[in-house]
This record gives C-alpha cells, sequence and structure tokens, in this order.
C-alpha cells in the first residue's frame, strides 16, 4: 500500500513507533484531564484556562524554537522534550495517587507542556524530510496523521474505562511512560543523523527570523492560510476543545463513556480522511480541497450543537475529523514540499504561531460562553463562521491556483 511506503525507511518507521507511543498516551491523558478539571470545578472557564495556559506559552517561544531547531540537531531537540514532558505527567500522575493534584499544579503543567510544544513541532516538523526520502513524504505524513487518529480512537475508550475504574492515576502515568518509550526511539537514531542542512541560513538568529517572515510574506498562499486558520482555530477549535464535554453532560445528560465515543468519532473520520488522502502521492487543486473540506468542518461544529440524537452528533463528528485531517495533509505536505527544507523549521514554527496565536482568545471565549448561553449554541455559532470564513480564500487566485 502506498500509505506504508515511508515504514521500509529505518529511521523514520523508528520515529513513528515511538510518536505513535507517546500520541496514545496523550489520548489518555487529555480525556482523563478533562474530566478531572470537570468533577473538580465544574467550570467551564476552568477548562478554557487549561487550554489557555499550555498555548500561551507555546505562542511566545514558537518563534524561538523555530530558528532553534534550523541550528541545532532536531532529534536532540526532541529527546529533550519528550524527557521533560515524561517528568512533568510522572509528577501529575504521583498528585492524583495521593489524592493531592489541585487546578493550579494542572496550570503550571499545562504551561510546561506549552512551552516544550513550541521546541518539539518545528523540530518534528522539520525532522521527518530529513529521515524520509521525497517521494515518501506524502506517506510519512499521511501515516503521523493516522497514528494520531488510531490513537485517537483507541485512547478515550481506554482512557474512559480507566476513569470508571478509578484508574484516572493510572491514565496520567502511562502517558508519562509514553514519552520515555518515544525517547528510547530517538536515541538510535541520533547517533546516525548528521544536525541541521546548513549553520541556519543566515548569520544569526534574528537573520534567520527576518528570512522566515520574508518567505512567508511572499507567498500569498502561506500569508493568507495562516491568518485564515487563525481565525478557524477560534470558532471551531473553542467549540471542540472547550464545550464538547459540557454538551455531554449538561445538554445530551450523558456520562465520560459518551464523550470518549464523539472523541472516537471525530478520530475515526479523521483515519478514513488520512488513508484517503494518503492514497495519492500528489494531489490536484490542493487549494480548492483544502477550503472546501474546512467548509465542510464548519457545518460538521454547527451540526453539533443541533438537538439531534447522540448517533446524529456522533456522525457530525465523524465528518469533522475526515474534513480537518484531508485539509492539515493536504497543508503539510505543501509547506514539506514548496518551502526549503534548511527554513522548513522556521516557516513551521510561524505557520504555527500564526495559526494558534488567537486560539487561547477562542478557548477563554468559548468557555465563557458556554457558561452563560450554553454549550449547544456555541457550536452552532462557531461553525456557522467557520464555514462562511473558509469560502473567502476562494477568492484569491493563488489559492484556487494552489495544485
Amino acid at each position: 500500500m502506498a500509505i506504508l511506503q515511508s515504514l521500509r525507511h529505518r529511521p523514520f518507521a523508528l520515529l513513528w513507533s515511538g510518536q505513535t507511543v507517546s500520541r496514545l498516551g496523550d489520548s489518555l491523558y487529555r480525556i482523563a484531564l478533562a474530566w478531572w478539571v470537570l468533577e473538580k470545578t465544574g467550570s467551564a472557564t476552568a477548562m478554557g484556562t487549561v487550554m489557555i495556559v499550555s498555548f500561551v506559552p507555546m505562542i511566545l517561544f514558537l518563534l524561538v524554537g523555530g530558528v532553534v531547531v534550523d541550528r541545532l540537531h532536531r532529534l536532540r531537540v526532541m529527546v529533550a522534550s519528550d524527557l521533560l514532558n515524561g517528568l512533568i505527567v510522572s509528577l501529575v500522575a504521583a498528585l492524583a495517587y495521593l489524592n493531592l493534584l489541585e487546578i493550579w499544579h494542572v496550570y503550571v503543567a499545562s504551561a510546561v507542556f506549552g512551552l516544550v510544544e513550541a521546541f518539539f513541532y518545528p523540530a518534528y516538523t522539520a525532522a521527518v524530510p530529513e529521515l524520509t526520502p521525497a517521494e515518501a513524504l506524502p506517506s510519512a505524513n499521511s501515516l503521523t496523521s493516522l497514528s494520531y487518529q488510531l490513537t485517537g480512537i483507541i485512547g478515550p475508550g481506554l482512557g474512559a474505562v480507566l476513569i470508571a475504574l478509578g484508574g484516572m492515576p493510572i491514565a496520567f502515568a502511562l502517558d508519562a511512560a509514553s514519552f520515555f518509550i518515544a525517547v528510547a526511539c530517538l536515541l538510535p537514531l541520533i547517533r546516525t543523523t548528521s544536525g541541521p542542512p546548513t549553520p541556519g541560513g543566515a548569520s544569526n538568529p534574528l537573520g534567520d527570523l527576518r528570512d522566515g517572515w520574508k518567505l512567508v510574506f511572499g507567498s500569498a498562499w502561506l500569508w493568507i492560510s495562516i491568518l485564515l486558520f487563525a481565525f478557524f482555530n477560534i470558532t471551531a477549535g473553542g467549540p471542540m476543545n472547550v464545550a464538547l464535554p459540557f454538551l455531554v453532560k449538561d445538554s445530551l445528560h450523558a456520562n465520560v463513556g459518551v464523550l470518549g465515543l464523539l472523541t472516537s468519532s471525530r478520530s475515526a473520520g479523521a483515519t478514513l480522511g488520512t488513508i484517503w488522502t494518503g492514497r495519492y502521492s500528489r494531489l490536484r487543486k490542493r487549494g480548492w480541497i483544502m477550503y472546501l473540506t474546512t467548509i465542510m468542518d464548519g457545518l460538521a461544529v454547527l451540526c453539533i450543537g443541533l438537538p439531534i440524537p447522540i448517533a446524529g452528533i456522533a456522525l457530525a463528528a465523524f465528518v469533522n475529523g475526515m474534513g480537518l485531517a484531508i485539509g492539515n495533509l493536504i497543508w503539510v505536505n505543501t509547506l514539506q514540499e514548496l518551502v526549503p527544507k534548511e527554513k522548513l523549521g522556521r516557516v513551521s514554527s510561524i505557520d504555527a504561531i500564526g495559526s494558534f496565536a488567537l486560539m487561547p482568545v477562542g478557548f477563554g471565549v468559548a468557555g465563557w460562553l458556554t457558561d452563560r448561553i450554553g454549550p449547544p449554541l456555541v457550536f452552532v455559532f462557531g461553525g456557522g463562521v467557520t464555514a462562511a470564513l473558509a469560502a473567502i480564500p476562494l477568492l484569491h487566485r493563488d489559492i484556487r491556483n494552489l495544485d
């Protein structure tokens, strides 16, 4: 199968295996943490605050992270990131086991995770093309997305079972162990791979950063997409990340099992979208497909807020995940294909900071609105605005001609 082509290359296979285990641990952590915050505080604002304190450090340090990973050995940056994350989650697990975990502990841990992600994200994005031949990059990116989706299907259900059995500390501990497994898979690669492809491309870090911004603003397809996705992450990301547990508990009057079902349904849709996209070494009309699937994402978010049966909400979550996966894969493949490798770390960090810059605002607004107007209206309004905004870029020639 074309989607499995990149696994023939041992460096990528090791990288992918370790990170897949880590992502499974992360999915356990997220479902356990969401339910812990809900039971501990009963506040959507607190849920939004957890998201905010994780994103603010990431946004503040992403540009630094992008420059760093273009100058240092990218795999060493990833090892340091996974080790620190593993230690922090181990501490959270210990506090939960001793019944000493407080909301401020969660805020501090989330802030550290955000800081680490500012270095890990550009390092991973730039490392994949280094470890994978060009012809296998679509396969590598599809498998990366697939690992997120498959672990997103398995993790929430497994996490819900652990929570129901009173094993929330176990869910946290398994996430900690997954980071250390990821490190074990990375260590052999460090000895067999070189550092960054160039000394940084410019004479100093500020020069590197200016070079990255110049490249972004010189390409309309780049800056338009980064700007628009900043708003999509408010209008669609806010409801899905903050309001969903409250929709399940307060509007559907259901338990954590239904939250796991909806999260898994979204991941199942993303899995299908990933497999479909991974069948092609290159898609045509990428600009059209990317934004039409984003319109589909927005309409699916809107439907989640409608008074329909749980099966219908699960179907909407499935469609949302499918469209999101297709659009994301097209975007990553396009970045890695059109951006020079020696500049990919800083450009991917600019992409991330642009796309995520307003997400803390979205989390805060989604939490505030959920407490005041209820989760269904948050989904209806957010999804409708997302679909409307996604039609705007198709008016630009450079987006329509992105092929």
